[in-house]
């Protein structure tokens, strides 16, 4: 009879002891998501410090069809991290953190190739040490994995110029779920040999295999930088000065971030930094440049004041810089100290968004009259994270009025032409959602692609695709 002992014995012969969690203390951790909205049960935790030991997991699994959870830094807010409650006492968690190492560096093709448990800091800092620059920059970067970060295809707040995190992939390598290997690292930047399976892969979830390496796109680091914080009085306005600077500056416009009043007002209490302007929007922006004696400042300072955007102050040192990224930073944290709230990670049109924004808030306030709305996001990539606060209800006991909320505000999302999931993906949080976003015939090309990879459907089981 095969159980849970037998599995452990077979992989025993696998993988090291210290690469096998088995006690139910040590593998909590990795079965809470970060948001502590689910709890998963899985009988071990595996480890692996290769990618034969992958392989062989893999092959394991799916000749006893046990369900596996891939897992990167487990900072994922969709549940898709998490093991879902239909594969209780019968799956593993296959976390990917002990596989971390630089594989290559290659400057003529700017790319660098590292494994899917390095943190996004640490592939941030190789960059750096070679005089380079990786652009993928989120607030978990120091305990997110590049491989989830793939997974995810997610976005931050670099996208306006340099893309998602499929738009900074050059090679891929995966273990499929029967443990083949599929491994194109080349920084080939032309390739039309056909179907592309990296592109399948980046965006899946997990659910169609495990990653276990990638090469990655590598940029000239920044020279000249100017931070810009500027107040407006409608989201239109904002939505103007984007057309303005993006038309003057184009590449060099890096980060374009909208803030709500409110959202500044509960990060600035947490931060304990004074909010830089007064108004009821806010935007960040930041321009770039790989010349270092490039000067930003004067045309950019000349641009707004030519516009009468005159509420605006620009940063004269690093710190100041670096205090106005703080007040934009900690508005998660500010949120997370208040209580729990359903949160929205949608994207519209950007010339959607300042109808959306108020068309919304009516919408939740008809239902819910005391609702307190965070809104703040990457304007530039027309990305939001929308929050609903219940403020008489701060505990996880708001989730008993999710899909009241949800309904409301994906109704509004999709009306004008947006997605409910910008850059955090579906997990089992969304895929019930997903018949409203993709079509049918959409849906049935993606159970082809499932079917045709992962029959037995041993792979993140209750993820993304609609139950």
């Amino acid at each position: 009879m095969n159980t849970p002992q037998n599995h452990l014995h077979a992989l025993g012969q696998i993988l090291a002891a210290n690469e096998i969690i088995t006690d139910a203390d040590a593998m909590a951790p990795f079965c809470l998501d970060q948001r502590r909205r689910y709890q998963g049960e899985v009988w071990a935790v595996l480890q692996p410090r290769s990618v034969a030991a992958v392989q062989a997991i893999m092959r394991y699994c799916f000749a006893q069809q046990i369900a596996v959870t891939p897992q990167g830094g487990n900072t994922g807010l969709c549940g898709g991290a998490t093991p879902h409650a239909t594969v209780a006492g019968r799956g593993v968690i296959l976390s990917l953190g002990k596989l971390n190492r630089l594989r290559q560096l290659n400057l003529a093709d700017n790319s660098l190739t590292v494994e899917a448990g390095m943190v996004l800091a640490e592939v941030q800092r190789l960059a750096a040490e070679a005089g380079r620059f990786f652009p993928l920059s989120l607030a978990s970067e120091g305990s997110c994995q590049i491989g989830g970060n793939i997974a995810c295809n997610a976005g931050g707040l670099n996208v306006v110029r340099y893309g998602t995190a499929r738009d900074l992939v050059l090679g891929l390598e995966a273990v499929l779920p029967n443990g083949s290997l599929v491994s194109q690292l080349q920084p080939l930047h032309k390739n039309t040999s056909g179907y592309e399976l990296k592109q399948q892969l980046i965006g899946s979830e997990g659910t169609l295999g495990v990653i276990t390496a990638a090469t990655l796109k590598l940029f000239a680091p920044p020279q000249s930088v100017c931070t810009a914080w500027v107040a407006l009085g409608s989201i239109d306005a904002a939505v103007d000065l984007l057309a303005a600077v993006k038309n003057q500056f184009g590449e060099r416009l890096s980060s374009f971030e909208l803030i709500s009043d409110y959202a500044l007002s509960l990060s600035s209490a947490y931060s304990q930094l004074p909010a830089p302007l007064v108004g009821q929007w806010h935007v960040l922006l930041e321009l770039t440049d790989s010349f270092a004696a490039t000067d930003l400042t004067e045309p950019l300072a000349e641009l707004l004041h030519q516009h009468g955007w005159d509420e605006a102050v620009v940063a004269q040192s690093h710190t100041e810089r670096q205090n106005l990224w703080t007040l934009r930073e900690n508005i998660s944290a500010a949120q997370r100290n208040i209580g729990a709230s359903i949160k929205h990670d949608i994207a519209l049109p950007i010339a959607a968004v300042a109808a959306f924004v108020p068309a919304c808030a009516e919408a939740v306030r008809a239902r819910f009259a005391d609702a307190n709305i965070v809104v703040f996001g990457h304007l530039g990539d027309g990305s939001l994270h929308y929050n609903v606060f219940l403020p008489q209800v701060l505990g996880n006991e708001v989730y008993a009025y999710e899909d009241a909320v949800n309904e409301l505000v994906y109704e509004q999302t999709l009306a004008l032409g947006g997605t409910i999931a910008a850059e955090h993906g579906i997990g089992q949080l969304k895929n019930h959602w997903l018949p409203r976003v993709r079509s049918e015939a959409e849906l049935a090309w993606m159970r082809a692609n499932k079917q045709a990879l992962d029959p037995q459907g041993m792979m993140n089981p209750g993820k993304l695709l609609p139950p």
